[in-house]
């Protein structure tokens, strides 16, 4: 599907998929405790992608909760583990298809929005979808924040490294992806009119899941890098050489949470 450039039936998929929920499960794990997520809840998990967050969801709800679990594909998520009987999966685009008839104490989504066109109507249905009272956290990349892969530039591996992340960014621009949506989160919930809006920011730097995520995602664009003549071959087998190595201390882009409260009177 052209809109979306990181294709979840690859079988780098998996890796990334993984390498994210490394690098990332905690802070999405810590803002869990900040909005309370607890037993009994219904959640929305949008755009989940691997399971891990669905399993802590579904550990925090308990047997009285209940976990909704969508994405675009959701083979990952059927083919990893069994699924309790508390979590229901479901192929759904948030952007297009129509939203959950039930309601929702709470709704997260991660790394999703950045990448959908139709990112604010996204938002509006999922906050159509939340309970009075409910909270919703959206965690999303802000790439332009920091744009670099490697911020340390002293070899020509980094050089190399750095400007193969300069043509993915310019991949994803070509797919409308808003490269400083992160830093835009905390306004829209507020003019959507969440109440007791939150933001902080995560900069992952130096981790060995980052190399894993880097190695995995180049592996995933290299067909449209080279199909859009944004690197060569030569570049592409090098810089994943570079990576394998352990010599490079890579980043990722920032990724901002964003959270708020839908006001007890429906907005």
């Amino acid at each position: 599907m052209k809109r979306y450039l990181l294709d979840n039936k690859n079988i780098e998929a998996g890796a990334r998929f993984a390498a994210l929920a490394e690098i990332f499960d905690p802070v999405s794990f810590a803002h869990f405790d900040k909005v309370g997520v607890e037993a009994g809840w219904h959640c929305w998990e949008v755009g989940a992608g691997g399971t891990s967050v669905i399993m802590e969801l579904a550990r925090r709800v308990g047997t009285d909760g209940y976990v909704f679990a969508t994405d675009i594909d959701t083979s990952w998520m059927t083919q990893e583990l069994q699924m309790p009987s508390t979590v229901d999966v479901c192929t759904h685009d948030i952007a297009l298809d129509a939203q959950p008839q039930r309601q929702f104490d709470f709704i997260h989504a991660r790394l999703v929005l950045v990448h959908i066109p139709e990112r604010e109507k996204a938002l509006k249905n999922m906050l159509n979808a939340l309970k009075p009272g409910g909270w919703i956290l959206i965690e999303d990349a802000d790439p332009a924040l920091q744009p670099l892969a490697c911020i340390n530039t002293l070899t020509d591996k980094e050089l190399l490294a750095n400007r193969l992340r300069n043509s993915f960014r310019a991949l994803m621009s070509s797919r409308e992806v808003d490269l400083e949506f992160g830093r835009k989160l905390p306004n829209l919930l507020n003019t959507m009119g969440m109440e007791n809006v939150s933001a902080d920011g995560f900069f992952p730097l130096g981790m060995s899941a980052c190399n894993i995520l880097e190695i995995a995602t180049t592996k995933l664009i290299a067909p449209k890098l080279l199909e859009a003549k944004l690197a060569t071959q030569q570049e592409i087998d090098q810089h994943i050489k570079n990576v394998s190595s352990g010599e490079l201390i890579l980043t990722t882009a920032p990724m901002i949470s964003a959270w708020g409260q839908k006001p007890r009177q429906s907005i």
